[in-house]
């Protein structure tokens, strides 16, 4: 199997210097799906964390994107300002940069073209495919319940009223969808998916205060993109209607939608903080690779045959959007794991060493100047039992304690009388060991055991807990060589001057 293959970093994202930079040519004009090559763009809200499933829609738009040697865009969707914030802005920006996957142009920020999608809507206006609409809260209210009584969506009687003269007072800008036939979405995923014109309201496209609406500034900053494909979770199924016809009514041509089923727990339930980590940042705190997360999220809800490690390269060779399934994926912790293990085994040791330090770190635990040797000398030999950088440190730790150990209850029981004077023998023929490799160490305590008469049983375990203090380790030979000659002898020398 190929290792998989190393994405550039992504570069630090900045805020342009004219923050609503739409794409176009060279002369700054729009440019519309058939001039261009497959466009996606991932558009997260700034109100939180980078979910797991925010980033394998991210991860599924990139790799459409370079499957089909297109682009790949950022539009981060801040226009709710109240809960907008710079923190979770940046918390998107080392998600996506953790993972690998970089924007083709700088991030587009959808607050600063609130003018352009005000003109959207005064177009609309112009057009008649929108009107300005005076309803109280109250009267709202009472309307949305004659719609819900009749099966209908709610309609304003503003719909189809003559402005009033004078001072209006506040109004709200509705979308003038039509009310008889149907809208279908022909889903790349999903299929074609029918939605009853009659069902769909006349939603909101500025409100009181000028604000635009979701549905509307999406519509206008992916025409301004040129976003020829829409790929995102299916909670957003319904609105590809609604924004479909606000499409039609600005006489642009809609781009091609793809739902992506959610995620769901284990237990089929929709993941939820039960289910662990959720976010980008706590699957890289709990010691996960992203090249291995870019592999496992490849493959929740998409396939290629029974392929389940593959680089990035036979990814983007492989993958069509239309080839992902329909219903939801289940996270499967015990295959991360092995995916994880995978590419644990295929990392270099130098870049394991950083990683293990920088987890040491975060739990707070002070380095010593010999760590970096002692970690380089024991990873090659525990890594391929470790699913996560986490249970890497634990399979280090024994390297890293300091002199003199203490040994555990059953640490002490181990060293009877008998047992300290075999290691003390032990002692004095490692000492003379030249070669400490762990074949070489493997033959030594061989020959010792034959030459003592007795199996490897009647003094393993008690070197184990002289070397290890109680921590996980590998095989005495490893564990020997890990330490080296000094450290080694220098453990067997504490426990066995150690007066029981």
């Amino acid at each position: 199997m190929r290792a998989a293959r190393v994405i550039r970093p992504a570069a630090r994202h900045r805020r342009p210097r004219h923050a609503g930079h739409i794409p176009g040519d060279a002369a700054g004009r729009d440019m519309s799906n058939s001039d261009r090559s497959v466009v996606t763009r991932f558009a997260p809200s700034p109100t939180g964390s980078l979910h797991i499933g925010g980033a394998r829609t991210a991860l599924f738009n990139w790799l459409y994107a370079r499957h089909c040697g297109g682009r790949f865009l950022l539009r981060i969707e801040d226009t709710d300002r109240e809960r907008s914030t710079e923190a979770a802005v940046q918390v998107i920006f080392e998600g996506l940069k953790w993972l690998g996957l970089e924007a083709d142009e700088p991030a587009v920020f959808q607050a600063a073209r609130i003018e352009a999608h005000r003109a959207a809507a005064l177009e609309l206006l112009d057009k008649g495919r929108a009107y300005r609409c005076f309803m109280s809260v109250e009267e709202v209210a009472a309307e949305r319940e004659r719609a819900r009584a009749e099966g209908r969506a709610l309609r304003s009687p503003w719909r189809d009223r003559d402005e009033p003269k004078g001072a209006p007072g506040e109004f709200v800008v509705r979308f003038k969808g039509p009310i008889e036939g149907e809208t279908v979405i022909d889903d790349l995923i999903k299929g074609p998916v029918t939605f009853r014109n009659k069902e769909l309201d006349d939603l909101i496209l500025l409100r009181s205060d000028g604000a635009p609406t979701y549905n509307l500034a999406v519509v206008v900053d992916d025409h301004h993109m040129g976003i020829t494909h829409v790929i995102r979770g299916d909670d957003h199924l319904s609105n590809a209607a609604r924004q479909s016809l606000i499409y039609r009514a600005l006489d642009h041509q809609p781009p091609a939608f793809a739902h992506v089923p959610l995620i769901h727990g284990p237990d089929g339930a929709k993941l939820s903080k039960r289910h662990g980590a959720q976010a980008v940042g706590e699957f890289a705190d709990l010691g996960y690779l992203p090249e291995a997360m870019r592999n496992y999220l490849t493959r929740l809800g998409w396939g290629h045959g029974d392929d389940e490690l593959f680089s990035d390269a036979e990814a983007i060779a492989w993958f069509d959007i239309k080839d992902v399934v329909k219903a939801p994926a289940r996270l499967d912790w015990a295959k991360i794991g092995h995916v994880n293990n995978h590419y644990i085994r295929l990392a270099g040791d130098e870049r394991l060493a950083t990683l293990v330090e920088a987890a040491l770190a975060r739990r707070g635990d002070a380095t010593a100047p010999e760590t970096r040797a002692r970690l380089m000398a024991v990873i090659p030999l525990v890594k391929e039992g470790a699913k996560t950088i986490l249970e890497l440190l634990d399979l280090c730790l024994f390297a890293l304690k300091t002199r003199p150990l203490t040994l555990d209850e059953k640490g002490v029981a181990l060293l009877t009388e008998e047992t300290r004077a075999r290691l003390a023998r032990l002692a004095e023929t490692l000492a003379t060991t030249s070669e400490w490799t762990p074949t070489a160490l493997t033959q030594t305590l061989r020959d010792f055991a034959a030459a003592e008469s007795v199996g490897l049983g009647k003094f393993g375990p008690a070197l184990r807990a002289v070397l290890s203090g109680g921590a996980a380790a590998p095989d005495l030979a490893g564990a020997l060589a890990a330490l080296g000659a000094d450290e080694s002898l220098g453990r067997l020398e504490d426990a066995l001057s150690h007066t029981r």
